[in-house]
């Protein structure tokens, strides 16, 4: 049975969260501080962590970090405060998968929690493309060793990060809408609506472009998505 981790401290939302999980099919441990959640994590070994940024103890972003520095593949999914546009970002920074802005739907929830879950490795992981290298302004791409060089630096990209640009890359310019990367990137039907795109485009152009601000190489196209310029 799958196992999810669920660290949150307002008791009633979690005791919710955890009944609407089991019903669903999920084996549900709860934690309701970042210290027993960093402890559970170790004796549980979830296939997917839901983690509160706003923690006793040790908050979500400590106990984000810590869980990076142990284990960078096991999916985290955060919940953040609403409009706190500086807890998504620094949650995706320090290895989120995804984020969950409170307060949410039931439905949307789930619907995150299953697409995660599908994702046993970066989901445009290469197999048969063992060659495959894009390059773009001084930036190259090794699809097969999934690395990322800017003017002959390494550049660490999270997972997801990885295969959304992936998968802008191998659209060689075309344009390609956020529900087309949503559907690819992370499973998601056209019934999740969400800002993820936006903000994983918005890292990548931090880490890869010379001017994020006024970016010459991840081009957003107005009402329509994303392209990769050469």
């Amino acid at each position: 049975m799958t196992r999810i981790l669920l660290i949150e401290d307002n008791r009633d939302l979690a005791y919710g969260l955890r009944n609407n999980l089991e019903i669903e099919g999920y084996d549900v441990e709860v934690a309701h501080d970042g210290v027993a959640g960093l402890r559970m994590f170790s004796n549980v070994k979830p296939d997917l962590t839901i983690l509160d940024i706003m923690l006793p103890q040790l908050d979500g972003f400590r106990v984000l970090k810590t869980l990076r520095q142990k284990d960078r593949a096991t999916p985290v999914l955060l919940l953040t405060a609403k409009g706190e546009e500086f807890d998504k970002v620094r949650g995706l920074r320090l290895g989120a998968d995804d984020y969950v802005t409170k307060p949410f739907g039931l439905l949307e929830l789930l619907a995150r929690v299953e697409a995660l879950l599908r994702r046993t490795q970066p989901p445009l992981a290469p197999t048969n493309d063992a060659h495959e290298v894009h390059r773009f302004g001084n930036v190259e791409v090794d699809a097969a060793a999934c690395s990322v060089r800017r003017a002959s630096e390494s550049i660490e990209l999270a997972p997801k990060e990885f295969s959304l640009l992936l998968a802008l890359l191998r659209a060689r310019g075309a344009v390609v809408s956020r529900l087309q990367l949503m559907r690819e990137v992370w499973g998601y039907s056209a019934a999740v609506v969400s800002r993820t795109v936006d903000t994983h485009i918005a890292e990548l152009r931090r880490k890869l472009e010379e001017n994020p601000a006024s970016p010459r190489h991840i081009i957003t196209v107005r009402k329509t998505g994303y392209r990769i310029k050469p």
